[in-house]
């Protein structure tokens, strides 16, 4: 009777562990323990913050404007060299006809950097975490920029003009804003003082 016993209680205690191992593994793979689980989802699935900040920037086009161009026979392609560092301050804006272009309303662009419309000349700023460029931001200013089109995210500046203005990147959510903010601290920081906007031609035209 007790070696019954004894070898019943044997193979209930290796019933036991093998339950738990299967439990810990699914199809060969260990299974993430929960929080490891909910901090991937805090972060859209990818395993850190600046990872998820890197892929909003990619699907969200900030290249688009915020990388200057090197032109070649396919068109003009990004300048890996000025990741994200705004329009070149000593670039000048597009030689056209500004008066006409605004009296007809059209937009008006050559490298995405510089843009010009019936709201005058409007430049992609510096994101890189240079001084000259979001070096100096906080993240609550970084969301306040982006949510309300804010320059700087300071309270009482100028309005975000566009084609920023119009990006629906200000329907971002909070964590999502977070991210990119976190992501843009790890970039290279590239020394390029943000221009500053023109007014409309012929506002000046008008005022004079």
């Amino acid at each position: 009777m007790r070696k019954f016993y004894s070898s019943v209680c044997t193979g209930l205690a290796l019933a036991s562990v093998l339950f738990i191992q299967c439990n810990e593994t699914q199809q060969g793979e260990p299974i993430a323990a929960p929080n490891m689980m909910a901090e991937k989802e805090n972060f859209g699935g990818y395993e850190t913050q600046v990872e998820w900040g890197e892929h909003l920037v990619t699907i969200g086009g900030c290249n688009d404007c915020h990388t200057p161009k090197k032109m070649t026979a396919m068109g003009p392609v990004d300048d890996t060299a000025l990741f994200l560092s705004g329009h070149p301050e000593k670039l000048p804006a597009p030689d056209v006809n500004r008066e006409e272009t605004e009296s007809k309303g059209l937009v008006v662009t050559s490298d995405f950097t510089a843009w010009i419309g019936p709201w005058g000349i409007s430049y992609s700023a510096n994101l890189t975490p240079d001084e000259t460029g979001t070096g100096k931001w906080t993240e609550s200013q970084f969301l306040y920029a982006i949510k309300n089109s804010i320059s700087k995210g300071i309270q009482g500046s100028r309005s975000l003009l566009p084609p920023m203005s119009m990006m629906p990147v200000k329907h971002m959510t909070d964590d999502e804003l977070k991210a990119i903010f976190a992501y843009l601290k790890t970039i290279n920081p590239i020394k390029n003082l943000s221009v500053q906007p023109t007014p409309p031609a012929l506002a000046a035209k008008k005022s004079s």
